[in-house]
Formats: structure tokens, sequence, C-alpha cells
């Protein structure tokens, strides 16, 4: 297992390129900075305030959501953040991923932290922290005991998931699109050098967080289950953080036309963005099996890391 994990963390660093360089190899294709997850929208804790509030400060974050991309980070975030307990983040760091932040040096890092009460933890959450290369080191270097909240889901979708963003992006901006087929396949065989595959190869990026933090230190959440019924999985995130049980059912509310879970809260009723929630393609059911085949063993060796297992197909 060992030499399987080392040869696919290779490639993966062979891929992925430093923060400036969003090149899809091989195809000519450069990912905009804009087709990162965006920034939260101003409903989540925003640090605004002239003057700080009596009794606040900027902290370091206490926890962090470390990814994955498409994995539900967003809606994970804003939900946390229904919580008394908890001041979130207005943005995507990107402190611990992209060497010119990190050179910015810790000051920097918790300046763009918002201000809390004593009472009060701090979570930032940037999705592209699990699958760097560099994060879990650094992170580590910060806070070693500090508690990290991955949100998964099953890995093809989320390859088709993270597609269908740039589609859109690229759409919206008048560049040329190419079919999924053509991005997963070349010459016949899967394209291990879409990076949209390799984030989602959950047991390479894990091994390597595993170096730096025990287990017991990282709680998956369940980003399936997550869409289906929000409730279960927030109060195990409650559970992990050691907060007082605070969120409810009543802060949840499906929404027929967008179909999936909103939020409610403080007299206001909120939903994830329109970006979120897009409809999939259709994809050639050859070439999807041929996915999902393909990470079956990743999967497993997943499962055999965590110590649990998924209902990924």
């Amino acid at each position: 297992m060992a030499s399987f994990l080392a040869s696919a963390f290779l490639l993966v660093l062979q891929t992925y390129a430093a923060p400036s360089e969003f090149v899809q190899a091989g195809y000519g294709i450069t990912l905009d900075p804009m087709e990162l997850d965006a920034g939260l929208p101003a409903n989540v804790s925003e640090d605004v305030p002239s003057s700080p509030p009596p009794g606040t400060s900027k902290r370091a974050p206490h926890s962090i959501i470390i990814g994955v991309r498409k994995g539900g980070t967003r809606a994970l975030l804003e939900m946390l953040d229904i919580h008394p307990e908890v001041a979130a983040a207005a943005t995507e760091v990107h402190f611990f991923d992209w060497d010119e932040n990190y050179a910015k040096g810790f000051e920097w890092y918790r300046d763009l932290m918002p201000y809390s009460y004593p009472h009060q933890i701090t979570v930032e959450k940037t999705p592209g922290y699990f699958t760097s290369a560099l994060a879990p080191e650094r992170i580590c270097a910060m806070n070693s005991s500090i508690k990290l909240l991955l949100i998964l889901r099953d890995p093809a979708e989320r390859v088709i998931s993270d597609y269908t963003q740039v589609y859109f992006n690229r759409l919206e901006n008048h560049k040329p699109v190419q079919a999924i087929e053509n991005l997963l396949v070349r010459n016949g065989a899967l394209n291990m050098r879409y990076k949209a595959i390799q984030r989602s190869l959950y047991d390479v990026h894990m091994h390597n967080w595993l170096r730096h933090f025990p287990l017991e230190q990282i709680h998956i959440v369940d980003g399936d289950a997550l869409i289906r019924d929000p409730l279960p999985e927030l109060q195990k995130v409650e559970r992990f953080l050691n907060l007082p049980p605070r969120i409810v059912s009543s802060n949840f509310y499906f929404n027929q036309t967008k179909g999936f879970y909103c939020i409610r809260s403080d007299g206001r009723e909120r939903c994830l963005h329109e970006s979120k929630g897009r409809p999939h393609p259709a994809v050639n059911s050859t070439v999807l099996q041929q996915l999902r085949t393909y990470l079956q063993e990743h999967n497993r060796t997943f499962f055999r890391l965590v110590k649990r297992t998924f209902d990924w197909q």
C-alpha cells in the first residue's frame, strides 16, 4: 500500500503547480483564480467594523475546514455559523497552501480572522488545504493540537461537480469549454493528470495529513449525508468541537425549488449561492464506470486509513 500511495502522491506533486499556475496539463486550459471556490457571502460573520466590538479580539483559528473542494465546505461553514459560539472567517485565506501568502507571516493571517469573544471559537475554511503537500506541516507548526474538519462526498460525483463549476465559469467568461469525457480520457485511458481526478484521490492526501496529525484530530463530515439531512452531521461537529448543542432542526428547511436544504436563523432565511446545486452534465456511462473503477481501490485504501466506510459507488 505504501508504494501505491507514494506513486499516486508523486503524480499529484508533479501536476500541482504553484498557486499562480492554474493549468490543466495537456489541454491548454488555464483555470482562473475565480474558478476556485469563491469567498463566503455576506451572511457569514464579516470583519467589517472600523473598531472592534468591546471585549473581542482577532485570534488564530481553533478549527480549520481543510476541504475538499466541491465537497460541501461552503454549506458546512454556513451551517456551522448558525452556532452562537462560532466566529467564521469571511473568505478563503489560502494561507497555508499558497507560498506568497504564507510568506506574509502569521500576523497577516491572524489579521484576516474575524473579531470574536472569549467564549467563541474561530473557524477558517480553505478547501485547497486538503490537497496541498505543504499545508499539513505548516498548520501543525502553527498549532499541533488544532481540530480539523474535512467534508467529503462520493469522489466520482466530486469530479463531475469540479468540472461543472469550471465549465460554467468558463461559459460566463466567454471562454472555450470541453466535454467532460475529453478531459477524463486521453488516448482511451483515464487521464491521471486531470486535477479534478487527483483531488478525488482521498487516500493520497489523507496519508499526508496523517503524517502530521492523529486521526482523532480530523473529523470527517459525510458531505452526501449533510445534503440529505444536515442536522445529524452538524451535531457530530458540535461534539467534536466541544460546542454546546445549539443547532436544531428548525434551523433548516427544504427548498423544493432549489432541491436542497436552506438555513433559518436569527429570523432570516437564506440559501447557498445560485452557483451551488447546479445540474451535472450527463457523462458517458462507459467513461463514468472507468472513473469509478479506478477510484474504488483508492476508496478502499482511504477507508482503511480513517477506519470507517462511506456509501460511495
